[in-house]
């Protein structure tokens, strides 16, 4: 499942928020020196086009110094704003705030880039002193009495202030944010809760440091190049070159993604190999060691409970589900547990299978997890005579970025691309694109960051790294990251399935960025409900088999022949295959998420391990065969980018984009009229407007859950809709 990533360790930081009671100066030992001797380049706004950081100029040092001076700049417009003996009116307070803050915002942003995709030991060093003091300072600014009874002033006023519906909008998330960050608290409340909110940002930035070397940690070591036949010859090559990179020679090295199950383990014929692997990516965070983070998973689980009565809630799921499409917990586990018996139901007739096939080829065993995916593939090739080795000349990288992913939302959207080689990037793998509207006007800019790397955050997300405004003059500058296998020097970058679905994904993400057309900077896309935000990345992917689209980009990476009919017809007709497994794994993974987010704040301190196998069997999804597709100790959704009780949106978020696509197919399909109607009611529009509002709106409806069901080949659960 992708991501969209709001900043990293400081998700909660993500609206450029605020900070005073913050710590004395600490900088890293000898960087401050280095640093004044230059101009810091993050202090000044790029001169680039559309306003792109200069990466070139910007070095590790230059991250704590901004954030600091950035801190004091924002506290200090604030300040003025609470300050004044004018009454409050609509500009002079929230049009303010909206302005203040710049310097932060675009540190943030910068940061938040490269922490994710490309980090080292000193910009560690900075996430993990700066979170805190990132915490200290939104609670400054959103329990600051004077600032807190202007915002409330105009919020009590709203009916008479004649405002626009999107200003009336960012009024009413403005005092709500201040609501639910304590300003209505007693003064030893909110001093309790400033210290929970700088523990639980040291926490979550711990969590991402220690997941990122467990993970480099885990990835396996092979010293016998037989044990790898079934892979590929580019992905052979790939593995000698990654143990090259770290210094190993005569070896190859399976590193490990982020999710439970990795991709060697569809073809690896060596089952020992596969267990090997399994285990290395299941147990990664658990070996008792520096990098073991059982006891952060513990403490943020508690934390979080107790920042949710405080704040006047059961417990963190209901705090953090209030301001979502859901509302309520309950409503969220309706959705899911009302899919569990027909997704576990499908899964157990697919194990069945497989292990029929292993019983028909003599293989002598019981199927076990690491058995499941090389096992799958092969039912899938008896089945439907399609092999993954077959498919991925095919999907040659480029080829499905610039003849699939682009010409798709050219004929959606009528945009185009143009790569830039004068932009500069924070790491050579890096590329950009200018992105041109319809009538040619520029609209912002597109990097792409594809690759593999020990430095980088397992899975794929985007993020924005210029926010688009018409209030600032701003225009989108966005990113998307992914974790595909780099090939070795010399070889194409060939794709499976998967991953070209997955950049359709992230560049849904990406035209939701990109189309941002708002005033204000806190309601540019993508800042959405989490439940909705993943609707237009995933309404996305159901271009990349598209007929149209598919036949522009599926061709031989060599001869440049189209993918054979025969077999595009074998990859539709395959399309809910395996369905059952990946739903029971996302099912898991969710409710376990929402599980640890319901502990009262009475709750004793949790056994990581006890708990998750408990939660497992509550909720009648604890099948061995199919672990959740992220256990606790690596859940880097919830414990570290801002999906804390939610990762849950993807499924609802899924029924509003099956939904929509079945709403097209409707209304004639891939036209640039629907197209255009679905850029400016739900893309461009941000959050403007009610989410719920803006679909119906759009669909004529509220959604129901039919078109998700017939999309994963499920049958139709108790519930019909969220």
């Amino acid at each position: 499942m992708r991501r969209i990533a709001l900043p990293a360790a400081l998700a909660t930081l993500a609206a450029g928020v605020l900070a005073a009671n913050r710590p004395p100066h600490s900088p890293i030992p000898g960087t401050t020196q280095r640093a004044s001797m230059r101009t810091n380049p993050l202090l000044a706004a790029s001169s680039l086009p559309f306003e792109a950081p200069p990466f070139d100029k910007i070095q590790n040092d230059d991250y704590q110094p901004a954030f600091e001076e950035g801190m004091r700049q924002e506290l200090a417009e604030m300040r003025a704003i609470a300050d004044q003996t004018e009454p409050a009116t609509f500009d002079n307070t929230i049009v303010k705030m909206e302005r203040a803050g710049a310097l932060l915002t675009r540190v943030n942003l910068v940061f938040n880039a490269v922490v994710g995709a490309n980090t080292n030991d000193t910009l560690q060093h900075v996430l993990e002193v700066e979170s805190p003091r990132l915490a200290a300072h939104a609670d400054a600014i959103h329990l600051d009495p004077k600032l807190y009874a202007r915002v409330r002033s105009l919020y009590e006023r709203r009916a008479s202030l004649h405002l626009r519906p999107d200003q009336l909008q960012l009024l009413d998330d403005t005092h709500r944010d201040f609501v639910r960050a304590g300003a209505d608290l007693s003064a030893a409340d909110q001093a309790r809760l400033r210290d929970l909110n700088q523990e639980e940002s040291r926490l979550s930035a711990a969590f991402q440091n220690k997941l990122l070397a467990a993970t480099k940690a885990g990835a396996v070591v092979v010293t016998d190049s037989t044990q790898l036949a079934g892979l590929s010859r580019e992905d052979v090559a790939a593995a000698a070159d990654a143990a090259r990179a770290r210094g190993l020679s005569g070896a190859w090295l399976l590193t490990l993604q982020n999710t439970t199950q990795q991709p060697e383990q569809a073809t690896l014929q060596n089952r020992a190999l596969r267990q090997r692997l399994f285990e290395a990516s299941t147990m990664r965070a658990e070996h008792g060691d520096s990098n073991d983070t059982r006891s952060v998973v513990a403490h943020l689980a508690q934390l979080r409970a107790e920042q949710a009565r405080l704040l006047g809630y059961p417990d963190y799921a209901s705090y953090a589900l209030e301001t979502q499409g859901a509302k309520t917990p309950k409503a969220a586990l309706g959705l899911l547990t009302g899919l569990v018996a027909p997704a576990v139901e499908k899964a157990r007739g697919e194990a069945a299978d497989m292990q029929q096939l292993a019983n028909r080829q003599g293989a002598g065993i019981t199927l076990e997890p690491w058995d499941w995916q090389y096992y799958a593939e092969q039912v899938r090739k008896e089945r439907y005579d399609l092999d993954e080795a077959a498919m991925k000349p095919y999907f040659e990288l480029d080829h499905v970025l610039q003849d699939g992913v682009f010409y798709a939302a050219n004929r959606m959207y009528g945009v185009t691309f143009k790569e830039r080689h004068d932009i500069p990037v924070y790491q050579p793998d890096v590329r950009v694109f200018e992105v041109f509207d319809a009538d040619g006007s520029p609209l912002g800019l597109f990097y792409c960051d594809y690759f593999k790397r020990d430095n980088k955050n397992g899975g794929a997300w985007m993020d924005n790294l210029v926010r688009q405004s018409r209030l600032l003059g701003t225009k989108p500058v966005v990113f998307n990251v992914a974790n595909f296998t780099k090939p070795a020097p010399g070889q194409p970058a060939l794709l499976t399935f998967d991953d070209v679905t997955a950049m359709f994904h992230e560049f849904g993400h990406a035209l939701h960025g990109l189309f941002s057309n708002v005033e204000y900077p806190s309601q540019a896309s993508p800042n959405v409900p989490r439940d909705f935000v993943e609707f237009p990345s995933q309404f996305n992917e159901h271009w990349a088999l598209e007929p149209a689209v598919f036949a522009h980009y599926a061709k031989h990476y060599q001869t440049g022949a189209p993918m054979p009919a025969d077999l595009v017809q074998k990859i539709q007709k395959a399309r809910t295959f395996n369905q059952g497994f990946a739903t029971t794994e996302y099912l898991a993974a969710s409710l376990l998420d929402l599980d640890w987010h319901m502990l009262p704040a009475d709750a004793p301190l949790q056994d990581v391990d006890a708990f998750e196998a408990a939660s497992l069997r509550k909720f009648h999804i604890d099948m061995p065969l199919v672990p959740p597709r992220y256990r606790s100790t690596y859940f880097l959704h919830i414990w570290a980018n801002g999906y804390a009780a939610g990762y849950y949106a993807y499924l609802w978020s899924e029924v509003l984009d099956d939904d929509t696509y079945a709403w097209f197919n409707e209304h004639g399909g891939m036209t640039r009229a629907n197209g255009q109607r679905f850029r400016d009611m739900i893309l461009s529009r941000g959050g403007t407007a009610n989410a719920a509002d803006l679909y119906r709106a759009f669909r004529g409806r509220d959604p129901v859950i039919g078109p998700l069901l017939e999309q994963r080949g499920l049958t139709a659960p108790a519930a019909s809709k969220p």
